[in-house]
Formats: C-alpha cells, sequence, structure tokens
C-alpha cells in the first residue's frame, strides 16, 4: 500500500469537527468533560427501563431538535437525523467552509448502525393496534439508515457523492475512511463524514440484553462501562453523533482553513469467523491495523495513543489486545492506550466517529483522555492504559482509532498532526 504522502496521491485533511454526545452537545463541551474523566451515563430517561436487566445508558441531554429544525421537521424527522444535521452544522461552520461555490465536489458520507429505530417501533406498534392506516406517512423515510445522509446533504447543500455505510460498530470509522477515498480518487475535493445512532429504544435495548451484552450494574451508572477492567460485565449502550470537514489539502490551504490533522490511514478487514464474537485470535484487527500504518507510511514504533474500540465486554478488549499486540509488536509497551466508551458508552454506528474526533482532539491539544473505572486492569489486557485520569502528551504526532463491529467488521484509521508547513496556523489548545 502506497504511503499517503507518495507523489501522485492526495492527501486528505481535517479542517472541521462537530458532535453531540452524551457529555456535551457540542466538540468543546464534549472534550471538556472527556480530558476530565466525566461519564455521561446514567439510568434511561427515554423510557420506563424497570422492566430490562440492564438499565443504563450514555443519553444525549439537553438536546432541543425544535431550535434545531423547527416543530414540522423535528416531528417528522428521526433522532439519528436531527444529531447528524446538528453535528454537521456545527461541523462546517468550526471549518469557515463555503460549500457554495463546490456544491456538486462535496460528498456526505454519514453512517448508523439501526437509523430510525424509534420511528420504525411506533410504525409496528400504530400497525398492530389499528391497521396500516395509522402508520405514520414519515415511517418509510424516518427510519432509512440512509436518511441522515440525505438530510446533512439537503441542510448544507452538499451536491456531490452521498450515501450511507451500516457495519455496525464499525460504521462511523468506516464512513470516515470511505469519504477520504472519494476525495483521493477525486470524486469530491471536500467531505462530511461520520456516523449517528440513536437507538436507546425499548426494543433496541430488549435485542442488547436478550443476548447478554451489556452491563447490569443499574445501581451505580457511571461505573458500569469499564473497558479492559477485571470486573466488566458488558457493554453500556450511547446515543450521538459525530462528523468530520475532510478536504482535499491543496484545496484547505488555498482557502487559508484551519488544519487540525490529517487522516494518514485507514484499514478496512473481516475477521470472516462469527456474526457477533470476535476472532479470538485478535489477527484479523491486528491486518486491519497494519494496514493503516502501511498506509500512513509509518511503524508502530511511531505509534504515540491508540484509542481502543474498548467495549468492557469480556471477549472483546481481551481480542482486542491480542490484535495491538499483533500489530504493534515490542511497541506496544510504550503506547498509550484509552477507551473513552468508559465516559460515553457505545455509540455503536457513531462510535467510530466520535472516537475519531477524539482522537484529533488528542491530537490536536497534546492530551490523552482516560479510561475510568479501570481499577483493576485484567491481566488479559495487559496494555499501557491510560487508566483513571487523563495525561499530558506534549508533540503526539501519530495516534490510531480502532473501530470493530458485529459481523466481523474490522476498520482502523491513523492520524498525524498538520504537516509542518501548516502548524503554524493552529489555533490555542481547546479547553
Amino acid at each position: 500500500m502506497t504511503s499517503a504522502t507518495d507523489r501522485g496521491r492526495l492527501r486528505v485533511v481535517v479542517t472541521g469537527m462537530g458532535c453531540v454526545s452524551p457529555v456535551g452537545n457540542d466538540r468543546l463541551t464534549t472534550w471538556a468533560a472527556l480530558r476530565h474523566g466525566r461519564s455521561g451515563i446514567a439510568r434511561i430517561t427515554a423510557f420506563d427501563p424497570s422492566d430490562l436487566p440492564s438499565q443504563t445508558a450514555g443519553e444525549v441531554k439537553g438536546f432541543d431538535p425544535v431550535a434545531l429544525l423547527g416543530h414540522k421537521e423535528a416531528r417528522r424527522t428521526s433522532r439519528p437525523v436531527q444529531f447528524a444535521v446538528a453535528a454537521a452544522r456545527e461541523a462546517v461552520a468550526d471549518s469557515g467552509i463555503d460549500l457554495g461555490p463546490i456544491a456538486e465536489q462535496a460528498a456526505v458520507v454519514i453512517a448508523s448502525g439501526v437509523g430510525g429505530l424509534a420511528l420504525f417501533e411506533k410504525a409496528v406498534l400504530a400497525f398492530a393496534e389499528g391497521g396500516y392506516r395509522r402508520v405514520s406517512a414519515f415511517a418509510a423515510a424516518g427510519m432509512l439508515v440512509d436518511m441522515p445522509a440525505g438530510m446533512v446533504a439537503a441542510d448544507v447543500g452538499a451536491k456531490g457523492p452521498n450515501f450511507a455505510i451500516v457495519s455496525a460498530c464499525a460504521s462511523g470509522a468506516h464512513a470516515i475512511g470511505e469519504a477520504a477515498e472519494q476525495i483521493r480518487r477525486g470524486a469530491a475535493v471536500v467531505a462530511l463524514a461520520g456516523g449517528t445512532e440513536g437507538s436507546i429504544t425499548p426494543v433496541g435495548m430488549a435485542m442488547y440484553c436478550v443476548i447478554g451484552a451489556l452491563s447490569r450494574r443499574n445501581d451505580d451508572p457511571e461505573t458500569g462501562s469499564r473497558p479492559f477492567d477485571r470486573d466488566r460485565d458488558g457493554f453500556v449502550t450511547g446515543e450521538g453523533a459525530a462528523v468530520l470537514v475532510l478536504e482535499e489539502l491543496g484545496h484547505a490551504r488555498a482557502r487559508g482553513a484551519t488544519i487540525y490533522a490529517e487522516l494518514v490511514g485507514y484499514g478496512a478487514t473481516a475477521d470472516a469467523a462469527h456474526i457477533t464474537q470476535p476472532d479470538p485470535s485478535g489477527a484479523q484487527a491486528a491486518r486491519c491495523i497494519s494496514l493503516a500504518l502501511a498506509g500512513a507510511g509509518r511503524s508502530p514504533h511511531e505509534v504515540g495513543y491508540v484509542n481502543a474500540h474498548g467495549t468492557g465486554t469480556p471477549l472483546n478488549d481481551v481480542a482486542e489486545t491480542r490484535a495491538l499486540k499483533l500489530a504493534l509488536g515490542d511497541a506496544v509497551a510504550a503506547v498509550p492506550v484509552s477507551s473513552t466508551k468508559s465516559m460515553t458508552g457505545h455509540l455503536t454506528g457513531a462510535a467510530g466517529a466520535i472516537e475519531a474526533v477524539i482522537t484529533i482532539m488528542a491530537i490536536h491539544d497534546g492530551f490523552l483522555p482516560p479510561t475510568i473505572n479501570l481499577d483493576h486492569p485484567d491481566p488479559e489486557c495487559d496494555l499501557h492504559h491510560v487508566a483513571l485520569v487523563g495525561r499530558p502528551a506534549p508533540g503526539l504526532a501519530l495516534a490510531i482509532s480502532t473501530s470493530f463491529g458485529f459481523g466481523g467488521h474490522n476498520a482502523c484509521l491513523a492520524f498525524a498532526g498538520p504537516p509542518e508547513a501548516d502548524r503554524a496556523e493552529r489555533p490555542p489548545n481547546d479547553r
């Protein structure tokens, strides 16, 4: 695989970011909470979860879709669409880009795991109670996984390539990687890329509960998500969205954009093993990481931070540990690792996107967010953990974010600091 810096290969940089998360409804609020190890996990408020064995989640708080979209659109659109539009608007504003003159060269790739699940549940109940005439006319479009991408494009006026990616918990990372490929092959000069999820619903929770995937620490929600800890008992689901503005380097420079980071590598593989369980050897997850580093033209010894998939399930954390050891070799002992799902919960289809934002902010701010609740590291997960509290990382130059999903989907994104010529343009650190 050729390096991103090889002659003839277009380089892709990040010039804007936006997010809605369980710990904040914008990028800077989210980042400040994660820097300080604050959890966004609590007892579910969207519905009464008393009949469920797992009753906690990372819900978005204080989000006002009416203020964002108006009464009519707020009523007819799904929560994932609303989150995606909010994150995209923030990302475009942060980037300062005018999409008007380049509308036909602006791509939108927004992923989701399940789309408008709440609207689908309502439609099923309405049909069961009163037949097809009781089903909302907005249900068909509102439940579609591609609707966030379509609505974001309409909202910002982007007329280039437009699609959604569905690969379970790897969806958001795949969306970013594939959007970058649109730019590299000349199909677009800019792309809005990321993921969105809003599946904290009775059926959404029940599906995970019935397979025993979720933590049952209902009496102490903030300690429920505990990646790599010996006492972990499952993941905690979350919701939200994150969107990056990806831009061809020359285009970003020509308009004087602030460059947060460069997407230097992207890897994608499949375990081809089990529908829900990761391959315990970690072999294909490791190959995914190696592909991202090869594409970046970087060695394992150059990696300064890993934002791990780190779900807090017994199987994932051990498999991911093995994958990192295989991919990074003897360098792994010195590479700091953290899972910010310990604070946000698992945003499933949006996880890879928000964790890309977090990884970029770690580079931009020179600070590593922690894995909270890592009180007793599992001996089988013997990595160099950033446990309990975050720490400064001045000069962080290369970081990777890993994402693995049901179905054996693996994705890895490698980000580097801005190209040398653009570093003087960086704004002061965000707190």
